[in-house]
């Protein structure tokens, strides 16, 4: 990208194909920053991401090393928001794509942005979890995730900066790898049945991701007062008794969808056979306790965190209506 001109930032996105990672993407642009993207496909990501901006593509693998360095060459920023496909092989393959990040940005000089979420932490951490709660994950994920976070904060003792902002559960337009759109209301607007996934009165915390995206920036745009390594926790969309959220989607889609409990008993008798199912009854414990995340050291920095409106944001996320979809694919065979 050889027109970018000489004193414009650039970001490395590595995940750009994911919904965090796409929003990243478009929150950096917006900040002015040159978009850079590791991918292994660059043309079936160009057509999966469909920005309206120009990226400055990479062919390659976060797993190898050596594209990585090649990629991060010059950038200011790593936004590390990739992560294995299918909830499999966690330490075996997220552990040394991060290591991988911490070193291309040691040789770059980049900040890492890396998104945080509660697992990390386990049910005795409590009801309210601030930056310096304990991390006593109870399971495979958690402890993956709490060593990841360790890697970044020891990097710093070794001139790597980074910025950790944990968030709840991550949802928004585009995010397919999610409880709401894999769970809570699969299929989009044409969902049969909106599922309850949490117990009755358990409350649960809900991260929209151009909100978490818009966080990070806001943060970047402090980086005087951030330390090398700074964690922060983003309340997002707090769920007070686990309906909230299920009532506002059943709204979205007019009403009529009826709302029925998650049946965890078939995912149990399931999960021998599907990694997935085996990764959702291993996180069975955010639904059954309350976990929400204090966010007063954040918003003592940045003032009150960005935050879409429930009904926009799940708007967004169950994408366009079905007329609408109708509408674009008679333009499409119109114009084809």
């Amino acid at each position: 990208m050889s027109h970018i001109a000489k004193d414009t930032p650039i970001a490395l996105v590595l995940g750009i194909t994911g919904g965090l990672g796409r929003a990243l993407a478009v929150a950096l642009h917006g900040r002015g920053y040159a978009i850079r993207a590791l991918t292994r496909d660059v043309a079936k990501a160009e057509a999966k991401t469909s920005l309206p901006f120009a990226i400055d593509w990479r062919r390659g693998d976060a797993f190898d090393r050596g594209a990585v360095l090649r990629a991060a060459d010059g950038a200011n920023v790593i936004a590390h928001a990739v992560n294995p496909p299918g909830y499999s092989k966690w330490r075996e393959l997220a552990v040394p794509m991060l290591a991988n990040t911490i070193v291309a940005a040691q040789h770059s000089g980049a900040r890492i942005l890396f998104p945080g979420n509660i697992y990390a932490f386990g049910p005795e951490a409590g009801a309210l979890i601030d930056e310096a709660s304990p991390q006593n994950p109870n399971t495979v994920k958690g402890a993956v995730r709490m060593d990841m976070e360790a890697m970044l904060r020891h990097a710093a003792g070794h001139g790597v900066r980074s910025l950790i902002v944990r968030a709840g559960d991550f949802f928004g337009p585009d995010v397919p790898s999610s409880w709401f759109s894999q769970a809570l209301v699969k299929g989009g607007h044409d969902a049969k049945v909106i599922q309850q996934l949490g117990a009755a009165g358990i409350g649960h915390a809900w991260a929209y991701a151009p909100d978490l995206a818009e966080t990070f920036m806001r943060l970047l745009d402090r980086q005087a007062d951030l330390a090398a390594h700074d964690v922060f926790h983003f309340d997002g969309h707090w769920d007070a008794d686990g309906s909230t959220m299920t009532a506002a989607v059943q709204r979205a889609l007019g009403g009529h969808v009826p709302i029925r409990r998650f049946f965890w008993p078939q995912i149990y008798l399931l999960a021998p056979f599907v990694t997935f199912l085996r990764e959702l009854i291993e996180m069975r414990w955010v639904w059954r306790e309350p976990v929400r995340l204090d966010n007063r050291k954040l918003e003592a920095l940045i003032g009150p965190e960005p935050h879409t409106p429930l009904a926009a944001a799940i708007a967004a996320s169950l994408g366009p209506a079905p007329s609408h979809r109708q509408e674009r694919h008679a333009h499409a065979v119109a114009n084809a």
